[in-house]
């Protein structure tokens, strides 16, 4: 059995009830879910939160919701493997015989059904224990620059200060839309970006919604992209 899990605890604090906020005519989370169904890869989707709201607004838009997260793995610090393994396990005492997972994260308005089924293509090939999204910083990290109280500047790698920027190595950063893991590595716990594949996204389509500044910029963008026909 192939399932889709979406980690989506009531507790955000810097975008409060984010997971159920509307976005664009729907509540957040919704992306996710419709997502997943449009795949068509997944025998089951399912909501691990421990809200009644999410619980219920996860229920309206098609997933299943059939036990509730621990408290201790709803909290700020909650790390995304344990989370999902929980879920793994409370599957398997339903009887169901689960084999590949997809975790699917709730504020994520720009993941695609195609990327879902590219990423599960990408695992069943059997080269890696996960699999997930990333895209390239837009200026070479090795360029970055510290800046201290006074305003002051410093390289954080001075050795690359003269370097042209096509001759420095190109960088990823994990797009935090889904990630495609075997069940047996989820349940060992072991670590997603020292054991996964890669799967890139244009920079343009990945934005990470931590703080108001972020959700302001991913509705505009989310309305140029639906205009634009892409997504």
């Amino acid at each position: 059995m192939r399932i889709a899990v979406i980690p989506a605890r009531g507790g955000s604090k810097r975008i409060p009830r984010k997971n159920v906020k509307a976005f664009h005519g729907h509540p957040m989370i919704a992306y996710a879910i419709m997502a997943a169904r449009r795949s068509g890869v997944f025998d089951k989707i399912i909501v691990s939160t421990d809200d009644a709201e999410i619980a219920a607004t996860a229920r309206d838009f098609g997933a299943e919701t059939p036990f509730a997260r621990p408290a201790q793995l709803a909290d700020d610090h909650s790390p995304t493997v344990p989370v999902i393994a929980h879920a793994i396990g409370a599957c398997k005492e339903m009887g169901w015989d689960v084999g590949d997972v997809c975790c699917v994260y709730p504020s994520a308005p720009f993941v695609v059904a195609e990327d879902i089924r590219s990423g599960c293509a990408l695992l069943e090939d059997g080269s890696s224990a996960y699999v997930f999204p990333v895209a390239s910083f837009p200026s070479p990290i090795q360029r970055a620059l510290r800046r201290s109280e006074n305003g002051m500047v410093t390289p954080f790698f001075p050795e690359h200060s003269g370097a042209r920027t096509q001759d420095l190595e190109l960088a990823y950063f994990d797009a935090g839309q889904f990630y495609w893991g075997r069940a047996s590595a989820w349940e060992a716990g072991l670590d997603i970006h020292k054991n996964g594949r890669a799967l890139i996204l244009p920079e343009w389509r990945v934005v990470d919604i931590d703080t108001p500044a972020d959700w302001e910029r991913a509705e505009l963008l989310y309305s140029v992209l639906v205009e634009r026909r892409l997504l």
